[in-house]
C-alpha cells in the first residue's frame, strides 16, 4: 500500500496526516484531487463518523482510504462539542470564520466555569476497499484545559484556546513537536505499529 486517499478537504488535517504518513513511505493523496465530496457525518460517534467517511472515499475511488474524525471534548459540557466540533457554531461561512465562531462559543459557554479540562480525541480508520470487513482502527487522546484568551499562530481549530499542561497552547507548538504529542499523531503512530505488524515488519 503506497497511495492512501485521505477522506478529508480539511486543510489543516491533510498537511498533519501528509506529514505523518511520509516517514512510512506512503503518499497521502487528497480525496478533493480525485473530485470526491465530503462524505455525511450522521452518526454520534467519532468511530461511526470516520468508517462511513473512509468507506465513501474508497467508493469513489476504488483505492484504500484514510479517514478520522476527531475532535473537541469538553468535561464541564457534557462531552460537547465533540462530533459536532467542527460545526459547533453553524456551518456558515468558511474554514476560519467557522473556527473563530467555534471558538467564541466555546469561551462564551466555559465563562465562570471552575472545571475547564478537555481532551482532543481523535479515531483513523484504514479501509483497503469499500466493503473491506476488517478496517485498522487507532485512537488517540490528547488532554488539556481550555483557556479564554486565544494564544499563538499554529495549528487550527480550537488550538488557541487549547492549553497544555507545559503552558503552552496547541497553537504554540512547531508542527513536527504537535505532530508527535497530539491525538492523530498519537492515533497514526499506533496505526503504523497495525500496519507494520501486518506486513511482518519489525
Amino acid at each position: 500500500m503506497n497511495k492512501v486517499i485521505i477522506a478529508s478537504n480539511n486543510p489543516g488535517k491533510l498537511r498533519e496526516l501528509g506529514a505523518l504518513l511520509a516517514p512510512l513511505g506512503i503518499e497521502a493523496i487528497a480525496q478533493s484531487s480525485l473530485g470526491v465530496g465530503e462524505a455525511e457525518e450522521p452518526y454520534e460517534t467519532f468511530l461511526e463518523n470516520a468508517l462511513a467517511k473512509a468507506r465513501h472515499a474508497s467508493r469513489a475511488t476504488g483505492l484504500a482510504a484514510l479517514a478520522d474524525d476527531s475532535g473537541l471534548c469538553v468535561a464541564a459540557l457534557g462531552g460537547a462539542p465533540g462530533v459536532h466540533s467542527a460545526y459547533y457554531a453553524g456551518r456558515e461561512g468558511d474554514r476560519a470564520q467557522r473556527d473563530a465562531r467555534n471558538n467564541a462559543k466555546l469561551v462564551q459557554a466555559l465563562r465562570g466555569a471552575s472545571d475547564r479540562s478537555a481532551f482532543y480525541y481523535c479515531v483513523l480508520v484504514l479501509v483497503r476497499s469499500a466493503g473491506d470487513p476488517t478496517p485498522l482502527v487507532a485512537d488517540g487522546t490528547w488532554r488539556g484545559e481550555i483557556v479564554a484568551t486565544p494564544c499563538g499562530g499554529g495549528g487550527f481549530g480550537y488550538d488557541p484556546h487549547f492549553l497544555l499542561p507545559d503552558g503552552r497552547t496547541a497553537a504554540q507548538l512547531a508542527g513536527d513537536e504537535k505532530n508527535r504529542a497530539s491525538h492523530r499523531g498519537q492515533a497514526l503512530s499506533a496505526l503504523a505499529s497495525r500496519l507494520a505488524a501486518q506486513r511482518g515488519l519489525p
